[in-house]
């Protein structure tokens, strides 16, 4: 009798499946569908993710007493970053994305509530450990971005990705500005200030992957390898045996190169403007605001630069993302550290400079992927880039409590550079992919 239940639900699974692969306006309808869920989502994940970047900085400066750990709580959270990373990149490929990414917010919503305790009791080895966990939601934020492209095709997955960054920007900037509403609010429940912010990451994280959760379905990814399936499936019944199924790891590596080295440019310089502006007299409503355009600057753009990548080619945007950084470095090395305006233009400009290097790399990645260890792979190159931002958050601290925030900068203009030779590298192998 059971066995009899089994395959008659089997063949019901079959049924629904083929339900999809079989027809384009429902794949159509489900790829509209999921990028509206996900960019829901995003507005929850950008908020969690803002509100923590901007004072955990300054959080670890007043626990530790010292500027030259102060960029350890931004490696701290993207080191957990890169093995969430991982985690939520198989979990995904295994279960598909409604399950990973509702994982990974909620343990991201954890670390959150981890960093309050830790404020309460003043315990740094507690607000280490947390912003580990913390970590999480940054990469699960990172990878619902993949969630999008599932059912996209080539010349939509640039436009995708940025699709749904568009709407990080909406709980990204609004994270920054709230500083002083929730510090406020932690003071009045005995909480100290600086962990006001994180009260609002953990409802935050919390909400986006009840939103995944409850409302992504049918799993895009499933669909995606049921799709492919159906396709080879179909080749291999006409003969032919061009289909190339590992994919081009070229790409691969050419798209999280360019990923990693934007990273790690972005967190170094972004880590140390906060502390940077509180040397200079600069308020918290007013590091608020500056951290606030620059998040808005990383997200905001997706909707164009999506478009332009897909239109201009992935290479092209990505040497703009080298010369847009080397822009951003330059004017925060010189900016006079009072002035508001500067700091200002030259944090947007980081900002986007991330936004091409981030959207036309996923573009490369998702172009040199097949669905069957996709998501596996979107969750390998994303710990690279977690990685990186760890490096550049430990080295940001060292390189200003040494020397100086200019010099920091400068560095991190002249290392945007390189992305320059791997894209001429990419174009002399002939693996540019439009």
């Amino acid at each position: 009798m059971l066995q009899k239940e089994s395959v008659k639900a089997m063949d019901l699974q079959t049924a629904w499946l083929q339900s999809y692969t079989s027809s384009p306006e429902k794949q159509k309808a489900l790829y509209n569908r999921t990028l509206f869920i996900v960019s829901i989502s995003q507005i929850f994940g950008g908020a969690g993710l803002a509100a923590g970047v901007t004072v955990g900085a300054l959080l670890a400066q007043q626990m530790l007493g010292t500027d030259a750990f102060a960029g350890l709580p931004s490696a701290l959270f993207t080191l957990g970053s890169a093995g969430a990373a991982l985690f939520v990149g198989r979990l995904s490929q295994r279960y598909g994305r409604r399950t990973g990414l509702t994982v990974g917010f909620m343990i991201g919503g954890l670390g959150a509530i981890g960093v309050i305790l830790a404020a309460i009791i003043n315990s740094v080895f507690l607000l280490f450990a947390s912003l580990l966990i913390y970590g999480a939601g940054t990469a699960t934020n990172l990878q619902a971005r993949y969630a999008g492209t599932d059912l996209a095709n080539n010349k939509q997955r640039a436009t995708a990705v940025s699709m749904t960054m568009v709407f990080t920007t909406f709980g990204a900037v609004a994270g920054p500005n709230l500083v002083n509403v929730m510090g406020d609010f932690a003071v009045s429940i005995g909480v100290p200030s600086l962990a006001g912010p994180f009260i609002l990451s953990a409802v935050a994280y919390i909400l986006a992957g009840l939103v995944l959760f409850v409302m992504l379905r049918p799993d895009p990814l499933v669909i995606a390898k049921a799709i492919e399936a159906s396709n080879q499936e179909r080749i291999s019944n006409d003969h032919s045996t061009d289909m190339e199924q590992n994919g081009d790891k070229r790409g691969v590596i050419v798209g999280a190169t360019i990923m990693v080295l934007t990273q790690i440019v972005m967190i170094a310089i972004m880590t140390m403007t906060p502390v940077h502006m509180r040397h200079h007299g600069h308020g918290l409503g007013e590091v608020g605001v500056v951290i606030g355009f620059h998040i808005g600057a990383m997200y905001l753009p997706s909707l164009v630069t999506g478009v332009l990548v897909d239109k201009l080619g992935r290479t092209t945007m990505a040497i703009a993302s080298g010369a847009t950084l080397l822009l951003a470095g330059l004017v925060s090395a010189f900016a006079p550290g009072d002035s508001m305006v500067l700091l200002v233009i030259a944090l947007c400009l980081l900002g986007l400079g991330w936004n091409f290097g981030l959207i036309s790399g996923t573009a490369l990645i998702v172009d040199s992927t097949e669905t069957s260890s996709r998501a596996k792979t979107q969750g390998t190159v994303d710990v690279l880039i977690a990685l990186s931002g760890a490096v550049g958050g430990v080295l940001s601290g060292m390189v200003v409590a040494g020397s100086s925030y200019a010099t920091l900068s400068f560095i991190g203009g002249i290392l945007s550079l390189l992305l320059i030779p791997v894209v001429i590298w990419s174009i002399k192998n002939k693996n540019k992919v439009r």
